[in-house]
C-alpha cells in the first residue's frame, strides 16, 4: 500500500484505500468493480469511485484522488491523461489464483489477536504505519459482522512478514497484550485446539454415558430394593452344619427375609431383610438371652452401610434378574410353594405365610442333601416334563 512521507495524512488513506479496491485481495471478489472494468478497457471513472463508501467518507473530490495517487510509489494505478478516470497498471496483472499462489499468501500474512472489539480499521492502519508494506488487512467478523479482535496482515513480501514477526513493539495495543503468529504457527494452534477439543469432548461425553448408567443403576436398584437402606445383615463364623434355611427359623418371628446370600460350607453371606438389619438383629438377639447362635455355633453379626452396603446390593439384583430371566427360560418351576434360593417345597405347619427367597441360580451343595423323594413322587415328577410347562408366577423375590 501507498507510504510515502510526501503524503498529507488524508492523501495517505486515500490512496491506500483505492489501492486495496484495486488490489490483489479484493479486486477478484469484487464483482461491481469487475463489472466496471470490462466497460472501458479496465478504466474507471473518478465520478463512479467516489461512489464507494468508505472512499466518500475520505474525501468528496476527485482532485485528491488524483494527488494521492501521483505522490504514491506503488505503481499499481495508472491516470488518465484527462485525470477524470484511473486504471490498474497494465504491468501490474491480477496473479493466477493456483496452490503456487495461495502458498505465497500464507508465508507473507500474519494474525494478529487481542484488539478491543471497537477498534476501526482506521486506528489499525494508524498503528501498522512504519512496519512494512502491507497489501491487505483482513478484520475477522463473526456471523453476526461484529469484529472479533484479531485480524490478518497480508504484506508484500514473505520477508517483510517475518521481519514483522522480529520487531520487538507488538506486545500490546492502547494497553491490550496482543497475541502475533505467523498464519502457518496460527493454522497449527487452531488444529492443536481443536483436537484437544474433540479430546475433551470425547471424554467428556465417556464421563456422561458413564454416570448416567450409574445413576440409572442407582435408581434401578432403589427401586428394586423400596429405596431401602440398612437393610443387610453380613454374617461370619463355624458355618459348615449351617443351611439357608437356618436362617429363616432363627429370625422367624422377628423379621421377613427377602434373600439369603450364603453357599452351604461357606464361611460367610448375608441376609438381605425387607426392613431394618439391625431392628431384625436386635430383636432376635433379644429373644436368645442376649447371644445370637446358629445351632449351637458362634456367629458374628454385621449391619452393612454406605458404599459397600450400595455393592452388596447391586450384586443382589443382579442375581435376582439373572435368576428371574433363567425361570423364564425354562419355563418357570413357578408353582405356588416352589423353591426359592434355599427354600422349601410347599408345606403345611411354620411355612405357611414366609415370604419366598431366592438366591444366585446356581447350585448350592445343600441342593444335594435334601431327602431322597418317593418312587411315587418322583413319578409324578417325571410325567410332569412331559406336559405343557406350567405358567410362570412371578413371587415376591421374583422367582
Amino acid at each position: 500500500m501507498a507510504e510515502n512521507q510526501d503524503m498529507s495524512p488524508v492523501e495517505m488513506k486515500v490512496a491506500r484505500q483505492i489501492e486495496y479496491y484495486f488490489g490483489d485481495h479484493n479486486l477478484p471478489r469484487d464483482k461491481f468493480l469487475k463489472e466496471q472494468l470490462q466497460l472501458d478497457d479496465g478504466w474507471v471513472s473518478l465520478e463512479t469511485m467516489l461512489k464507494f463508501n468508505r472512499l466518500k467518507c475520505l474525501t468528496t473530490e476527485s482532485s485528491v484522488i488524483i494527488a494521492a495517487l501521483q505522490k504514491s510509489k506503488t505503481g499499481l494505478l495508472e491516470i488518465s491523461e484527462d485525470k477524470t478516470k484511473i486504471r490498474r497498471s497494465l504491468n501490474k496483472p491480477l496473479p493466477e489464483l493456483n496452490d503456487e499462489y495461495k502458498d505465497a499468501l500464507k508465508h507473507k500474512s500474519v494474525y494478529i489477536k487481542g484488539f478491543p472489539l471497537e477498534t476501526t480499521l482506521d486506528e489499525i492502519q494508524e498503528w501498522l504505519n512504519g512496519k512494512g508494506t502491507i497489501e491487505n488487512i483482513q478484520m475477522r467478523r463473526n456471523l453476526q459482522r461484529q469484529f472479533k479482535g484479531s485480524v490478518f496482515i497480508c504484506f508484500d513480501t514473505e520477508e517483510s512478514s517475518k521481519q514483522f514477526l522480529q520487531r520487538s513493539d507488538l506486545k500490546s495495543f492502547k494497553d491490550n497484550e496482543l497475541l502475533v503468529l505467523s498464519r502457518e504457527d496460527y493454522h497449527a494452534k487452531k488444529a492443536e485446539e481443536r483436537k484437544q477439543f474433540k479430546a475433551e469432548a470425547k471424554a467428556k461425553a465417556k464421563h456422561d454415558k458413564e454416570e448416567k448408567q450409574k445413576q440409572a443403576e442407582e435408581k434401578e436398584m432403589g427401586l428394586l430394593l423400596g429405596e431401602q437402606t440398612g437393610c443387610l445383615l453380613k454374617f461370619s463364623g463355624a458355618l459348615e452344619k449351617v443351611s439357608r434355611e437356618d436362617f429363616h427359623d432363627l429370625f422367624s418371628g422377628h423379621a421377613k427375609i427377602k434373600w439369603v446370600d450364603f453357599t452351604r460350607g461357606a464361611k460367610e453371606g448375608t441376609l438381605l431383610f425387607d426392613g431394618s438389619a439391625k431392628e431384625a438383629l436386635d430383636k432376635a438377639t433379644e429373644a436368645n438371652g442376649g447371644t445370637l447362635q446358629i445351632k449351637e455355633s458362634d456367629v458374628t453379626w454385621e449391619v452393612l452401610e454406605g458404599d459397600v452396603e450400595k455393592e452388596v446390593l447391586k450384586k443382589i439384583i443382579e442375581a435376582q434378574q439373572e435368576s428371574y430371566s433363567r425361570s423364564k427360560g425354562k419355563g418357570g418351576r413357578g408353582r405356588s410353594g416352589g423353591r426359592g434360593r434355599g427354600g422349601r417345597r410347599g408345606r403345611g405347619g411354620r411355612d405357611q405365610g414366609r415370604t419366598q427367597y431366592q438366591g444366585k441360580k446356581t447350585k448350592f451343595d445343600s441342593d444335594d442333601e435334601e431327602a431322597p423323594q418317593s418312587p411315587k413322587k418322583r413319578e409324578l415328577e417325571g410325567a410332569d416334563a412331559d406336559a405343557p410347562p406350567a405358567k410362570v408366577v412371578k413371587t415376591e423375590n421374583g422367582s
